[in-house]
């Protein structure tokens, strides 16, 4: 029976139908846990009501969900006897196509084919109403492998012979026929067994359709078609020269001629096609001809430096990446391992997101679903970009296509793909933990406490597979003078290679590379002793880096191209401003060092915050700033004041629980509560009596607790049993009780982007209503205390304003709109900025200074023979 609009489907509402078939109905649905469409396909009622096929549907399901590529639409999960599917908008190919177009559309069929032939998958019943073009070019093959599982309730063998699916049951023994008729094989058009050939067939019939215009097997009817399939031979009056061999080879009738392999299909070209766009959007470039002018150099460089033997000269080319890119703050510009490719971060639809390019073409392309994602890195064969974003490990293909979650990732700080198929990664900013590239449950490798440090950062998986370079230091918030280290993945073993300095790199070129104070230095490194030789020495004196937390703004290929971002390294000082509702900023005053998560003090006279490290107040009267807490290593941050503004609770980064403390300073800070991971204090009730915070770890996402208080003796207070207050399958974070504390705002990322969110503040986990406040993705509630108004930060870094009343038991939330056009800094999981207690104006780190529309365009730099070059300037034993 047809589903109606807003029927549900578990988590799944329905919309409106897309179209029917054999293979059942299918539906565009919204996805409610994760906010998205998708497609969902209600299988026919021969499958729903049989017990056994409905199983090895199920089965085979999941065999097909494993299919991960960016030419396949995915296949998200089975849900109530229906299959949940990434939604593809687009066209079905429709010939004639020009020669270059259809080539293209081929070659991303057949990477479909070939990823799926690899694991033993094959189609079955490839044909244009399975294909579909987004209006990027992109190619997606639908149903891969469904004919095998769902079986044609009518045994008629008559209508139109291109949409005509067959018996599928049981598709491989003999006798049973399985297809569309036009695109059958010889060998499925007799009911014989099948193979992937008859895959390579149908895509031989649809590259003939693409290129012609006309069915190459045509009848009155099923019967007729299937007649001409095993009898006729095609016609070849239409097909480009270049393009015959091809068809041929993969249009022979018996299948022991037939081309074999399609991953064999293009070396029977006579020339070969251009490669297909990378995604979904072309980035505009303003300075296209320069962009041409560094692909013309490095195409040259690469043909000249094939014809040299050594000593190639160094070549540098500044590269505009355009108006759109903007600077990462640990990361800009990456290189793939091949030198052939580029990611870096720019302005798309949905805010920040990973643009890429081939280093010989002139545009770039949006990778959408990469919204927020920060410091990406590529997959060994340079076909993967990993990213941080929503608090998760993620991964992409270069070619577009949905992302992938690999893990959660509360506060990451770099990570490397390894060959073996494992990415190493700082998930929580103090360990390194191995992830397999497919996802699971990340596993530490190396602990920095284990050998006296604080934390371990930025790795580098060293050739061979076995040992780590990282930064590391026992420091917090200045990693000028951190170190870098070796470190044993076998025996678990340490070893300082080279001191004063943070993100270094190994280079094939047999050099350690690192930054200290803006400029890169070199020294000779040798591999197997894990030992420098020599002094360093300076190579680069403006390569941008952030030593607040060790990042560096550079990448190298394997093929001796260095690109970096030139600039100076971003001061470990920041100065706090004044931001009212015009985005008028005034200053206020510079921290002496790297500085996080400034809170006014209830009568708005004081600024508690994190100060290298340690949290200290500043008061705004006098001018003067006083330390409070004196923890080496520690991190402190999250810093909330007690409603009679006598006491702060904080929280490490290394993690440790909650700690309480005088806001004067006297007295020693004491543990409020023991936690295991990541703490982050939030909000205390207006009458101080609970605290709300945040709990996760780098293996568990983050739930919102609220801890009883009997503040008798408020120097000593007693703390209760934490009572979980939001527990969603997502990070949850950020909680704010409301002035009159009936309500609580937050930050959840449950539907894959964070928004806000508002509960009654009395509701236990699961009950009471939820009403959602942001329209686009946002964090940082903060509650206007004498207005009914509710602030947050959009991903973008502009404050965002809804009104709100109160109706009987319901929260009732207006249209957010922006506050002001000025973006202040959103740094990772931090709320850098907060509401003076008079409502009017913010107290916050103002956004750095990045590509967009109204600044020029951002430039990288590229060093082509950089290896060759150290070579020479330093030789290597």
């Amino acid at each position: 029976m047809p589903l109606t609009t807003g029927t549900r489907l578990g988590c799944y509402e329905i919309l409106a139908p897309l179209g029917a078939g054999g293979m059942g109905e299918v539906y565009r649905a919204h996805d409610t846990k994760l906010d998205r469409d998708v497609a969902i396909k209600i299988l026919p009622e021969g499958v729903a009501q049989d017990a056994e096929r409905l199983a090895r549907f199920e089965r085979e399901a999941k065999v097909l969900a494993s299919l991960n590529h960016p030419n396949i639409a995915a296949i998200y999960g089975v849900e109530d006897r229906a299959l949940v599917m990434e939604l593809v908008e687009g066209e079905t190919p429709s010939g004639p196509l020009p020669v270059e177009t259809a080539l293209n559309y081929a070659r991303q069929i057949a990477d479909a084919l070939e990823a799926a032939h690899e694991k033993g998958i094959v189609h079955r019943d490839l044909k244009p109403a399975n294909i579909m073009v987004t209006a990027a070019g992109v190619v997606k093959v639908l149903d891969f492998g469904l004919a095998a599982v769902v079986a044609q309730t009518s045994g008629s063998v008559s209508g139109d012979p291109a949409q005509s699916p067959t018996l599928t049951m049981g598709a491989t023994q003999l006798g049973m026929i399985l297809g569309t008729a036009g695109y059958m094989a010889p060998e499925q058009a007799r009911g014989k067994p099948v193979d992937k050939r008859a895959d390579i067939w149908a895509f031989g019939v649809v590259l003939h359709e693409m290129l012609t215009g006309r069915r190459l097997f045509a009848g009155e009817d099923v019967s007729e078609t299937l007649a001409a399939v095993i009898k006729e031979e095609p016609r070849w009056d239409g097909v480009p020269a270049k393009v015959q061999r091809l068809l041929k080879s993969c249009l022979e009738k018996d299948p022991k001629r037939r081309l074999r392999d399609i991953g064999d299909a293009w070396r029977l070209l006579e020339e070969a096609p251009g490669q297909p766009p990378a995604s979904q959007r072309s980035l505009p470039w303003k300075a296209a001809s320069a962009a041409l002018a560094l692909a013309l150099a490095v195409v040259l460089w690469v043909a000249w430096r094939a014809t040299r033997p050594v000593d190639h000269p160094l070549m540098r080319f500044s590269a505009d990446l355009g108006p759109d890119a903007v600077a990462g703050q640990h990361s800009t510009a990456i290189i793939s391992p091949d030198g052939t490719r580029i990611a870096f971060p720019a302005r798309g639809p949905g805010g920040v997101q990973i643009a890429t390019r081939l280093i010989d073409q002139s545009q770039a392309t949006i990778l959408s679903g990469t919204e927020g994602a920060a410091d990406p890195f590529f997959s060994p064969d340079g076909q993967w970009i990993g990213f941080f974003a929503d608090q998760k490990l993620k991964k992409i293909s270069v070619q577009g296509g949905a992302p992938f979650t690999l893990c959660e990732a509360v506060y990451p700080r770099g990570a490397a793909w390894g060959e073996d198929g494992n990415i190493i990664v700082a998930l929580d900013g103090l360990h390194l933990s191995r992830i397999p590239e497919a996802g699971g449950t990340p596993q530490i490798v190396a602990k920095p406490e284990d050998h006296g440090l604080r934390t371990y950062r930025w790795p580098q998986i060293l050739p061979g597979g076995d040992t780590l370079l990282v930064t590391a230091t026992n420091a917090a918030g200045n990693f000028e003078d951190a170190n870098i280290a070796a470190i044993s993945l076998k025996t678990g073993q340490l070893k300082m290679v080279q001191r004063g300095g943070y993100f270094g790199r190994y280079l094939p070129s047999g050099h350690l590379i690192y930054i200290h104070q803006g400029t890169l230095f070199a020294v000779p490194f040798d591999l197997k002793r894990l030992e420098t030789s020599g002094v360093p020495a300076p190579q680069l004196q403006d390569v941008a880096g952030f030593p607040v937390s060790g990042g560096g703004q550079l990448d190298f290929s394997q093929t001796g191209i260095l690109v970096y971002l030139a600039g100076k390294s971003m001061p470990t000082s920041r100065s706090l401003v004044w931001l009212d509702g015009a985005g008028k900023q005034a200053p206020l005053f510079t921290a002496p060092g790297p500085t996080l998560t400034p809170r006014f003090s209830p009568d708005g006279k004081r600024l508690a915050l994190a100060v290298n490290g340690d949290i200290s107040v500043y008061d705004l009267e006098r001018g003067a700033l006083t330390r409070i807490t004196f923890t080496p290593g520690a991190l402190n941050r999250f810093s909330v004041w007690t409603p009679d503004g006598r006491h702060i609770v904080f929280a490490p980064a290394a993690g440790g629980g909650l700690w309480w403390i005088r806001a004067d300073g006297s007295g020693q800070p004491g543990r409020l509560l023991e936690t295991i991971g990541i703490t982050g204090p939030g909000s205390f009730s207006p009458d101080g009596k609970r605290l709300a915070f945040s709990q996760g770890s780098q293996a568990t996402a983050n739930d919102i607790w609220i801890l009883p208080l009997d503040t008798t003796d408020p120097d000593h207070p007693k703390p209760g049993k934490p009572e979980l207050f939001v527990g969603t399958p997502g990070n949850d974070v950020g909680p704010a009780f409301s002035p009159d504390g009936r309500w609580i705002a937050y930050a959840s990322d449950e539907s894959g982007s964070f928004h806000v969110y508002v509960r009654p503040s009395g509701a236990s986990s699961g009950s009471g209503g939820k009403w959602q406040i942001s329209t686009a993705p946002g964090r940082f509630p903060m509650w206007s205390p004498n207005r009914k108004e509710l602030f947050f930060v959009s991903m973008d870094g502009h404050i965002q304003v809804a009104e709100y009343t109160v109706n009987g038991e319901a929260f009732v939330p207006g249209k957010p709109r922006q506050w002001c056009e000025t973006p202040v800094s959103a740094v990772a999981n931090n709320p850098n900025l907060d509401l003076a207690p008079d409502g009017k104006r913010f107290v916050a780190f103002p956004a750095s200074e990045g590509g967009g529309a109204d600044k020029a365009s951002l430039h990288v730099t590229f060093l082509l023979n950089f290896f060759d070059e150290l070579r020479r300037r330093m030789p290597t034993k």
